[in-house]
């Protein structure tokens, strides 16, 4: 049986690299006799990588171009290389040659035994500790935050069915959260150990400094994943306590000094002094606030029912959506 596979690969200045990358998708594909397409997305590089693809594109019309105006991350570009897939099953790998084409077939036949998404895990990593560190702990955080346990969760080389791109959307940095986002829509998640190669060409994208994007990231997500449909939940639930707590605190003084008035020859305290009446309104306001967030973050949630595109695609090549270059 034929196996239709899409390839999309996101591109930074990774031109010494994609026509080998080609060469090693197509032996593999043709071996395993796939009915393939690569689709190379060149996110804003500033070397000749869009030639590179273009010339490939010319050669065999199963590769696909997309070059964006500028640099809009890892995230758009994946979306904008989904968003061209016309293949049951898809793989997505980087530019840089450390993932094996050779895996792929190890890919399917997990996604055989009833995977919807398959991610890649680098068990031996041929990469500096300052990369190697930040990342273990991140995805031993993202683990015990959103339950989804897996060793690898930013590997580059992970297959999907078509089911799961149509209903994934992502931004900013959330590439590295996709199997979150799938586990979070009822979708089987698993991994698999893969071959991780040494370093050619280029250098690393990624270092200690992205561990506190990603961190706040991971919040984010685990947001989404917790309450993104039901914000009120969260917003809400946190300003019910801050409500509770300004009552039993404005209710405290209201007696004390009630009590202060009755019994003779008590002290009468007079509530300018008590600096808990500052602490009670402020936790007043502030669950005011939230509920208000809330009740906003919700009307938002209701109405928001489209994705707006981000990215600005400056260029295409091989694709139904629009002619090829020249």
């Amino acid at each position: 049986m034929t196996r239709g596979l899409s390839v999309v690969i996101p591109v930074l200045n990774e031109s010494p690299s994609l026509r080998q990358l080609y060469e090693e998708i197509r032996q593999v594909a043709e071996t395993h006799h796939y009915d393939y397409e690569i689709i190379f997305v060149d996110d804003g590089s500033t070397d000749d990588s869009w030639q590179v693809i273009t010339q490939l594109a010319e050669k065999d019309s199963r590769v696909k171009g997309l070059r964006f105006r500028r640099n809009f991350g890892k995230a758009a570009a994946l979306m904008a290389g989904f968003s061209r897939t016309t293949k049951p099953f898809a793989m997505t790998m980087d530019a840089d040659l450390q993932d094996d084409p050779a895996e792929i077939p190890n890919f399917l036949a997990e996604i055989d035994k009833g995977s919807d998404l398959v991610s890649g895990w680098k068990k031996i990593r041929h990469d500096p500790w300052h990369k190697v560190i930040p990342s273990r702990i991140f995805n031993w955080l993202v683990g015990w935050l959103t339950g989804v346990r897996l060793h690898d969760h930013n590997c580059g080389m992970k297959c999907y069915r078509k089911e799961v791109l149509n209903e994934i959307h992502i931004y900013g940095e959330l590439h590295r959260f996709i199997p979150v986002l799938a586990a979070n829509r009822g979708f089987k998640v698993s991994e698999i150990v893969i071959h991780h190669r040494p370093r050619r060409y280029g250098r690393s994208k990624y270092g200690f400094g992205r561990f506190i994007k990603g961190f706040l990231d991971l919040l984010t997500v685990r947001f989404l994943t917790g309450f993104g449909t039901r914000p009120q939940h969260f917003l809400g639930s946190i300003g019910l306590v801050a409500f509770l707590v300004s009552a039993l605190i404005l209710t405290f003084l209201a007696l004390e000094w009630t009590i202060s008035r009755i019994i003779p020859g008590m002290d009468v305290v007079y509530l300018r002094d008590r600096p808990l009446v500052i602490y009670s309104v402020g936790l007043l306001l502030l669950g005011a606030q939230l509920m208000s967030v809330g009740f906003l973050a919700e009307l938002l949630t209701a109405y928001h029912i489209q994705h707006e595109k981000t990215y600005s695609l400056a260029d295409e090549i091989g694709t139904n959506g629009g002619p090829p270059s020249t």
